[in-house]
């Protein structure tokens, strides 16, 4: 990959996505470049490390800013008590490894019950913007990750193959991947702690590894407490020794994960499959088709878009509605937009609760199609 470089027309193309976010009424933030690292790390794992451009100062690890997203949910938690609406937009440099200094704009919704207009309010500023700024004809990809949860939710899976099924999808793993139980581990590390395990009951077999935890000091590894970490080590135990998901679940899975097309034509073939599986998907099949009306109200049109049951945004922080947008004749290139819905992320960063969020960046360096 080669790295960006920002042109006197990139400048002028984020002066003009930020002119649209200003017009309907989102108050720009602009935070810190220089960010403390860990908190990018914890919530979007390790293996963003090798992204970071990263300092230390002997009392901790920083970064240069890598994305917006969690540097302004923090602005909101510091500057509005937490749930109440706001509607915030921001526009600068980020910096990745092997991408160098790129300019991203973007805005972020928070606060707001009415979940399915600010998804569609989300989407269609974002998309104004990104034109305004000189964007090509996009093609529009969409998911939900809430209607996922609820599936799997419905499906009454073993919590351990549950949690396996949640995350494999919200890092775009294969079906197929996801439903393999893990080989056994006969000779590797923690073969021995696993066979112990066996021989405890649940209870026990906690207490087990978090005293091992203790003994080696370990009291949390990427913001996971020792309690988690042992939760993590149990489920892992317990997808090498069960046998598996069974038939009559795996053909659903196959079936749903299956299901694209326009939003209208997917939500009718996924009440379908609710309907003779006798699943209870209603109310997040409402919120979808609730959703599509609010998008329809906007202007776009609804069979210029192309839903998938299994498409996701690889990261696992995504709660609901889920986006991205590429060059309609460059398919393959990376999304000029991007954004979705993460209801839960606040909590992490300090919330005492669930605060409704919806956001969207826009890559600014690769409107012209020349930087990937």
């Amino acid at each position: 990959m080669t790295q960006a470089r920002n042109r006197p027309s990139d400048q002028k193309s984020l002066e003009a996505a930020l002119a649209r976010f200003s017009a309907e009424g989102f108050a720009r933030r602009e935070p810190a470049l220089l960010q403390p690292a860990g908190i990018f790390l914890d919530r979007l794992g390790e293996d963003f490390r090798g992204r970071l451009y990263l300092a230390s100062d002997g009392a901790g690890e920083f970064c240069l800013r890598p994305e917006y997203t969690i540097p302004v949910c923090l602005e909101y938690l510091a500057s509005f008590e937490p749930g109440r609406p706001a509607a915030l937009a921001y526009g600068g440099p980020i910096f990745r490894a092997g991408e160098g200094e790129t300019l991203q704009a973007g805005l972020e919704s928070f606060g707001r019950d009415d979940r399915e207009a600010a998804d569609a309010e989300i989407l269609g500023v974002a998309l104004d913007a990104a034109a305004a700024a000189g964007a090509p004809s996009l093609a529009l990809q969409i998911g939900d990750a809430g209607l996922v949860k609820t599936f799997l939710d419905r499906l009454d899976l073993p919590a351990a193959w549950r949690r396996r099924f949640e995350i494999g999808h919200a890092r775009g793993e294969p079906l197929a991947k996801m439903l393999s139980a893990p080989p056994r581990r006969e000779n590797a590390v923690g073969a021995g702690v696993l066979a112990a395990l066996e021989k405890a009951n649940a209870g026990d077999a906690r207490k087990l590894v978090e005293d091992l935890l203790a003994i080696a000091g370990i009291s949390t590894v990427g913001g996971r407490s020792a309690g988690e970490i042992a939760e993590r080590f149990l489920e892992q135990a317990s997808l090498e020794n069960d046998a598996g998901v069974g038939a009559e679940k795996r053909t659903l899975m196959e079936t749903f994960f299956a299901i694209t097309g326009s939003p209208d034509a997917a939500s009718a073939r996924l009440r379908a499959l609710a309907s003779e599986a006798d699943l209870d998907l209603g109310f997040a099949l409402d919120s979808f088709d609730t959703r599509s009306s609010f998008i329809a109200a906007r202007g776009l049109e609804l069979d210029r878009m192309r839903f998938a049951a299994g498409f996701a945004r690889r990261l696992d922080y995504y709660s609901g509605f889920v986006f991205e947008a590429r060059p309609a004749e460059r398919p393959e290139a990376a999304p000029v937009v991007a954004g979705g819905r993460y209801d839960r992320l606040l909590r992490t960063l300090g919330a005492g609760q669930d605060v409704p969020a919806v956001g969207a960046a826009i890559w600014i360096n690769r409107l012209s199609g020349e930087q990937e």
